[in-house]
């Protein structure tokens, strides 16, 4: 029978200095394994320079692929960003992103897609996987160009952000919470079929989207029962609260929610659930390209 072992990977890093500070936290105390890196966040720097202490094998990391948010980093962007060079937001670029056989449109998804993996890489990141703030990899004006990406710089893992109800356990789930993991969820399993031949690997399981703001630790010791066999990806959003307000694109992000989530792992139940579930914790493993 297959070994239990979940991947535990922080969304967003590099999105401010209060996530930044509540998922170094998380990987110093051995509960986070993984993250995903925002190559466009204002506090992208400050989380390099924390990276470079941090043991390698401890921990692995990502880019997570960004075109709703803040500033792009390439150039001459006519359809992803609005008149004041920025991204349109959640609402307007998925809706945009949503397009099929939209030629411009997929080239500078491209474009961007190339630049921000360029970044991460000239600052001497190791990528070991590539996903989508708001799971934008998966849409279907990007989904193709992340995937061959993926392919051609040697990226292991692709997110495939597909999970299934979680059952009666964890229930109430709001409507507008299941709305949109089902949606999440329909999109990975047509991203998936891209992904079939590109040689790029994905996790056996995912979790996370049935959690998104409501992470206690009653919640996650009923999570945690349901983790199958195999390898798994769960997706967390750990972070300290601002001290004080901030301005910046991903400011809506960093709220007390996020706090809750870095104080349910950091909590005593998380390790004794994970110990009696038989889960055992791990970053992406390595691969041969």
């Amino acid at each position: 029978m297959k070994m239990k072992r979940l991947i535990v990977n922080a969304d967003d890093l590099g999105a401010d200095d209060a996530r930044n500070a509540g998922i170094f936290e998380a990987i110093r105390r051995g509960v986070v394994t993984s993250a995903s890196i925002l190559a466009n966040g204002p506090a992208l720097e400050v989380a390099l320079q924390e990276m470079r202490s941090l043991p390698r094998e401890r921990v692995s990391w990502g880019i997570h692929l960004n075109l709703s948010e803040g500033t792009p980093l390439s150039a001459g962007l006519r359809l992803l960003t609005g008149k004041d060079g920025c991204f349109l937001g959640k609402a307007r670029a998925h809706g945009m992103l949503m397009r099929q056989g939209d030629a411009e449109l997929e080239e500078e998804v491209q474009r961007e897609v190339e630049a921000q993996i360029q970044a991460l890489r000239e600052a001497g990141i190791r990528i070991s996987h590539l996903d989508g703030h708001q799971h934008v990899h998966v849409f279907p004006a990007v989904v193709r160009g992340a995937v061959r990406a993926a392919r051609e710089h040697r990226i292991p893992w692709l997110r495939i952000p597909e999970e299934a109800h979680p059952g009666p356990g964890v229930e109430p789930v709001p409507d507008s919470l299941r709305a949109e993991a089902e949606n999440f969820s329909r999109l990975a399993r047509e991203a998936r079929i891209q992904n079939r031949d590109s040689g790029v690997r994905v996790t056996d399981h995912f979790r996370g989207l049935y959690l998104k703001g409501r992470m206690n630790p009653e919640l996650m010791g009923k999570y945690l029962r349901g983790i199958p066999p195999g390898l798994t990806e769960f997706m967390v959003h750990p972070g300290r609260v601002p001290a004080s307000s901030l301005s910046t694109p991903f400011s809506a992000f960093s709220t007390a929610e996020r706090e809750m989530e870095m104080k349910t792992l950091l909590a005593e139940e998380f390790r004794k659930s994970l110990a009696s579930h038989g889960i055992e914790l791990t970053p992406f493993p390595e691969v041969g390209n």
